[in-house]
């Protein structure tokens, strides 16, 4: 979601920080899998409730990955995690990569936020069992199982569900930093971590040193209405690209017609393998079930460059393909806290949209799900995103469904002179990780003056090709 940052001197002297007492030495050796050296784990210990100091307390997980050379910067990096839902020590291991230059000047912190990973974990976890396609493909089912899920997390020892927001989670992270010793950090976000960086920019302006926030998900954006409109325009840049590339538009010549025949057409019995068991089965599909069926593929190019051939083949009757690509991000929605996720968006969102009408079951679901979730209450103050003092990186994924160039311009525009706004036309929801971006990365942050940050040319990453779209091979005669 949405990232918030902000540095309290000026120009250089922003960037030469003074020396400062280094704690990193309250975090125990430890080994997390993924990361091949070693790192140190800690933890810090928080009121669930801030207002109740000496009531149920929680522990507050992190991971320091430390810098390589020992005359190493003081200025640490913050990553935080997507979803809202995400565990950021469990995402670590593909998330260095975008740092490893970094990562020689500079110690990588992880935190489990609040309600994720092993900091009081609100997690909802599948039946034991291989859902069938009705179950798999139909949103709706979600519905039953998260409210049954609530009344086994009201029962934690740490229950009260109203105690896990964006903001409360932001001083957990302050916490954190002041434990290990930083006065200034580096702080980084990515999808719902861009929300929590801005909130972090806001609640704690003089511990920030630089920003980025990757794939941005304003404040107030409004999680399911946004989606219903960002996800078809995601859609729709597809369609278009398909008539604009020779070979797609040669091998898909009705993708666009296809497509619409399949919205316009009634809920119907139709029949799929499941990818879990091989075997086939029936399932009703319908508009709605459509939209959310290629909503998960668009995130990343690589998987949309599948959505023509399996759009083309729902049209002839076979909907293996488009079942196929539904599943493909399952292991990562299965890992996601979905008590932590309600928590927040429940508290964040839903007050900003209850009042019209759910535009889709996707949105019905939420609804239904958030009229019977405790809620925090939300400060006015949250949604506004103050100008930035200090280099902030906004960067956009041009065919992203869920967080598009418009919240990222809209944040850039609060946020002020100091945010620099990279547009990658065809990249999805996350660029920072994406070619030659992590070293324009590294040099933002590495930057020694704000006007050096803001200069740093991104033009590489821009270029990016989408990927071509998916023909399936045909078999040569054999030799």
């Amino acid at each position: 979601m949405k990232l918030k940052i902000k540095l309290g001197l000026l120009a250089a002297a922003v960037f030469v920080l003074p020396a400062i007492l280094f704690a990193a030495e309250v975090a125990s050796p430890c080994r997390v899998d993924g990361i091949r050296s070693e790192v140190r784990c800690g933890s810090v210990k928080r009121a669930l409730d801030p207002a109740n100091a000496s009531g149920v307390q929680i522990d507050v997980h992190y991971v320091v990955v430390p810098a390589v050379a020992r005359n190493k910067k003081r200025d640490a990096i913050f990553f935080f995690a997507g979803g809202p839902g995400q565990s950021a020590i469990k995402v670590a291991p593909q998330v260095m990569g975008a740092f490893g230059k970094l990562n020689n000047w500079r110690d990588i912190v992880f935190i489990d936020q609040r309600g994720t990973g092993k900091s009081a974990p609100l997690m909802c976890k599948p039946e034991a069992r291989v859902p069938v396609l009705r179950e798999m493909m139909d949103i709706r089912n979600q519905q039953p199982q998260t409210l049954a899920c609530l009344e086994k997390l009201k029962a934690l020892p740490y229950g009260q569900l109203q105690h896990f927001n964006t903001t409360i989670a932001m001083a957990d992270a302050d916490a954190v930093r002041a434990a290990l010793g930083y006065a200034q950090i580096n702080v980084v976000g990515v999808s719902y971590g861009t929300r929590a960086v801005l909130e972090y920019l806001r609640a704690f302006p003089d511990r920030v040193r630089s920003a980025v926030i990757d794939g941005v998900a304003p404040p107030d954006m409004g999680l399911t209405e946004s989606t219903s409109v960002d996800a078809p325009a995601a859609m729709e840049t597809l369609l278009a690209g398909c008539e604009t590339e020779a070979a797609c538009k040669l091998k898909y010549p009705t993708l666009r017609r296809d497509w619409l025949a399949l919205l316009d057409a009634p809920p119907r019995e139709v029949r799929a393998i499941n990818p879990a068991t091989g075997r086939e089965e029936p399932f009703t599909l319908d508009r709605d079930m459509l939209r959310a069926a290629v909503r998960g593929p668009l995130y990343i190019p690589a998987l949309a460059a599948g959505v023509p051939h399996a759009v083309t083949e729902a049209a002839a009757g076979r909907f293996t393909p488009l079942v196929g690509l539904a599943a493909a991000l399952g292991g990562a929605t299965d890992a996601m806290a979905w008590g932590m996720h309600f928590s927040v968006v429940c508290s964040e969102d839903y007050p900003r949209i209850k009042a019209g009408n759910a535009v889709d079951s996707f949105s019905a679901m939420y609804r239904a799900i958030c009229a019977a979730w405790p809620q925090s209450p939300i400060p006015a103050a949250f949604y506004a995103i103050p100008a930035a003092q200090f280099p902030v990186l906004v960067l956009s994924g041009g065919a992203d469904p869920v967080t598009p160039p418009r919240h990222g311009a809209f944040a850039a525009k609060a946020l002020g002179a100091k945010a620099k706004h990279v547009i990658v036309p065809q990249a999805g929801h996350g660029v920072m990780s994406l070619g030659c971006a992590r070293d324009a990365l590294a040099k933002f942050i590495d930057a020694k003056t704000e006007t050096d940050a803001l200069a740093v040319d991104f033009s590489c990453v821009t270029r990016i090709p989408r990927p071509t779209a998916w023909t399936q091979p045909s078999l040569g005669s054999a030799q």
